[in-house]
């Protein structure tokens, strides 16, 4: 689901709980809304207040996490593909063709979306760095020289390997959607609880709902950061760019 879609249907329902509130104001008994009565319902809603506060921090430090820990991803992924390309190329121009594979692949991009789908003629992802191990393990050394750059590249070819199976199994995590649907429901209890205490004026309405939008903006950037290499904000593919511009080079 999109992150936008996720952030509307938050903003939908707090509004539509705000909305019940108010009706359900209008139709009470008026000692039902009394002084001592919404002393009790502040008293009764601040506990969800506190428990919605500590679970939508919680929500956005693990989005955060998760978005920093696919940035270093992304760094360090682009960083072993260009240390094995000029590894491979002071073996020598035996590798030229395990090289012309990597660069191919790196400019198909390197991300969660792209790992392991065919994409008309060309591999997959994890088949392409395993024929770049098989060229790797094909070649037959000189000397002394060649044998330690040959187990440094496949030293390397290995790393890129295991970086790519961690993005694939972190790329299927996502948002825990049963603690999000909690966390709706009790923001959804807290509004209800605004709308039935707010008299129904003009500013009280705008500000409620200016409340509920910046609520369903926080949920929206939490889904959105929880899936890092797609969205409005997403991880910078410039670590790979740069790598791209200096593959193949002698």
């Amino acid at each position: 689901m999109g992150s936008l879609l996720v952030g509307g249907l938050v903003f939908l329902f707090l509004s539509m709980a705000t909305s019940i509130g108010l009706i359900v104001r209008a139709r009470l008994p008026d000692h039902h809304l009394n002084a001592e009565s919404k002393d009790a319902i502040r008293l009764a809603t601040a506990v969800v207040g506190t428990l919605s506060a500590l679970a939508l921090g919680l929500l956005i430090a693990s989005a955060k996490s998760t978005y920093d820990n696919a940035e270093v991803e992304m760094r360090t992924a682009a960083a072993r593909v260009l240390l094995l390309d000029r590894v491979m190329a002071q073996y020598g121009p035996e590798t030229d063709k395990a090289r012309e594979l990597i660069e191919k692949r790196l400019s198909r991009g390197w991300t969660a979306e792209t790992t392991d789908e065919p994409s008309a003629k060309a591999l997959g992802e994890y088949q392409d760095i395993e024929a770049v191990q098989a060229d790797l393990r094909s070649l037959t050394p000189k000397d002394a020289v060649q044998r330690s750059l040959q187990a440094r590249a496949l030293e390397v070819s290995g790393m890129v390997a295991e970086t790519h199976w961690l993005l694939v199994e972190s790329g299927k995590e996502g948002l825990p959607w049963a603690f999000l649907t909690v966390l709706v429901c009790w923001l959804a209890l807290l509004f209800a609880t605004f709308g039935l205490q707010a008299p129904t004026n003009p500013t009280v309405l705008s500000i409620l709902l200016v409340c509920a939008l910046s609520v369903a903006g926080a949920i929206f950037l939490i889904s959105d950061m929880a899936n890092p290499y797609v969205g409005l904000v997403h991880v910078s593919d410039a670590p790979l760019q740069s790598a791209i511009e200096r593959l193949g080079k002698p």
